[in-house]
């Protein structure tokens, strides 16, 4: 059955009075407290850094697991939470897309971009030649890939970067180090013995943030509302010749551009699939509800997972 293309962001609907007193309640919302705002690791994470770089003063929440972050949103212990979406070294990070597939009342309401400078961190005191053992998860273990084969050293993964050295600190682990940001190193009593050690200059990874409810704009820096609108979406097509091609045509032929194409298991049909998409366009534009209407004729599920602004890029 298709399902109608809804979960626009109401704060990013313009119309009207109604906008305006939206827009009144969301700021005296906003003006009471700060936002709770999950986030999966330890402090001194890039999911941190993500929390703090899309909100205006959040109260960050530490979490052990992405699925974590999700149940926290989706039962209201979190007003937001701030989970990696792509890594342009890696790519997509399948998993959250599974996660929103699953927790389908959940919407992507912003997405950050977060430089990854990797440092290696260890005890005080200690220099490269005392080190043994490397640890950090493996996307960042893969990113330092380079400085790490420079040396014989034992690599091992952690499942968080900023876990890994406050396992080292908690152990005062002599001949160990973490792959980590930078910034970490004052939080648990750690130095940096080496700094940028990851290959290439311009690695980056996109957050998305949770929500369920409409996000304040007063939450949000002002980064977050600049730029062009952009809309994550996710459909089935039917099990017949030439379906996928249909639904892309819906926008080829509409000239509305998709940024990112790619398909995950259905989860509920063996050897089935669903097809998420970026889509360069917002939903109440013309040519854009008219390409999302044509799709829901083609389709057999379509469900708008996020209407939200574009990442600044540095």
């Amino acid at each position: 059955m298709a399902t109608p293309a809804s979960g626009r962001s109401p704060r990013s609907d313009s119309s009207g009075s109604g906008a305006a007193a939206g827009a009144s309640v969301s700021a005296a919302v906003a003006s009471v407290r700060s936002p709770r705002v999950a986030f999966q690791g330890e402090p001194g994470a890039f999911s941190e850094e993500g929390v703090l770089s899309a909100f205006v003063a959040p109260e960050a929440v530490a979490l052990p697991t992405w699925r974590g972050v999700f149940e926290a949103v989706n039962g209201g212990t979190a007003d937001a939470g701030v989970v990696p979406i792509e890594r342009s070294a890696g790519g997509s990070v399948r998993e959250i897309y599974d996660l929103l597939f699953k927790f389908d009342e959940i919407r992507i309401a912003a997405e950050v971009t977060v430089p990854v400078h990797l440092a290696l961190l260890a005890m005080p005191g200690q220099t490269l030649d005392q080190i043994e053992r490397v640890y950090s998860i493996a996307q960042a273990l893969d990113q330092a890939d380079e400085f790490l084969r420079s040396r014989p050293w034992s690599v091992m993964t952690s499942y968080n970067t900023a876990g890994a050295a406050k396992s080292i600190a908690d152990k005062a682990e002599m001949g160990a180090a973490a792959v980590a940001s930078a910034r970490v190193a004052p939080l648990y009593g750690l130095e940096v013995i080496a700094n940028d050690i990851q290959t290439g200059a311009g690695n980056r990874t996109r957050f998305a943030v949770l929500t369920r409810d409409p996000v304040p704009d007063a939450w949000l820096t002002e980064t977050m509302l600049a730029g062009p609108m952009k809309t994550t979406l996710v459909w089935a097509v039917r099990n017949v010749p030439g379906s996928l091609y249909r639904c892309l045509g819906c926008f080829a032929e509409r000239k509305i551009n998709l940024s990112r194409l790619e398909s995950r298991p259905s989860r509920g049909v063996r050897w089935e699939y669903v097809f998420w998409a970026d889509m360069d366009s917002d939903p109440e534009a013309p040519d854009c509800a008219a390409a999302l209407a044509s799709l829901l004729r083609e389709a057999v599920m379509v469900r708008v997972a996020g209407v939200y602004h574009r990442a600044a890029e540095e």
